[in-house]
């Protein structure tokens, strides 16, 4: 694709795709023309990045939609002074918006071959506030925390209680929690010490991350 075209189609993935999913936050969509998508696709898929699917990275790992990105961004409402972990680095692309609103972002990528894409994909867009780190996420990274902001990029089929207990007072989780055909945005807030709010705005599918733990499925 051209400049014009480039232009055109990320004109439409913003007014087609991500503001028809509740997206209305202007900083947010301003955002999406900023972080260019097409820089975080893998070269054979570039022309695909403005498209309303999942992208196919290495490893069988994806890009999640962008409209599922836009929208866990927005209902994250991540703050300039705030520090955030994301767990499943991909191409980095998640990463890149997420350090255009907080003070620093820690992405975990378990897969090598993944994580030095995620990691070349933001030193080339400049972003030195993101570090990636090739490691398990299912564990979080409790001796970088507390964080304001965990965000799984990809499902999970239980809410990781771990990852919850490396929250800030205040802080907000995000996950897509459940099981096909279901699964739900989960948005945990942590109120105190020891109680958590749960809301699940929206539904969406999305590939699974690697080595949480699944809920048992015990029959009698």
């Amino acid at each position: 694709m051209n400049l014009t075209d480039i232009a055109h189609s990320r004109f439409n993935m913003i007014e087609q795709q991500i503001r028809p999913w509740n997206v209305l936050d202007a900083d947010i969509l301003e955002l999406l023309s900023v972080v260019k998508r097409e820089d975080f696709a893998p070269a054979a898929h570039r022309d695909l990045a403005f498209a309303d699917i999942e992208l196919p990275l290495p490893a069988g790992q994806c890009m999640l939609n962008p409209k599922v990105e836009a929208r866990m961004l927005q209902d994250l409402k991540v703050q300039a002074h705030e520090t955030v972990l994301e767990v499943g680095s991909g191409s980095g692309y998640m990463a890149a918006l997420l350090a255009h609103r907080a003070q620093h972002v820690l992405s975990l990528e378990i897969i090598p071959e993944l994580a030095d894409m995620a990691r070349a994909n933001v030193q080339k867009a400049g972003l030195t506030q993101v570090e990636v780190r090739c490691a398990d996420g299912s564990h979080g990274a409790a001796t970088d925390g507390p964080f304001d902001v965990i965000v799984l990029s990809g499902s999970v089929g239980e809410v990781p209680q771990a990852l919850l207990s490396q929250l800030k007072v205040g802080g907000r989780f995000m996950a897509i929690v459940g099981d096909e055909p279901i699964m739900r945005a989960h948005l945990v807030t942590r109120k105190d010490a020891t109680n958590f709010t749960t809301t699940e705005p929206w539904d969406i599918c999305a590939p699974r991350l690697v080595n949480f733990a699944e809920p048992s499925r015990f029959t009698f």
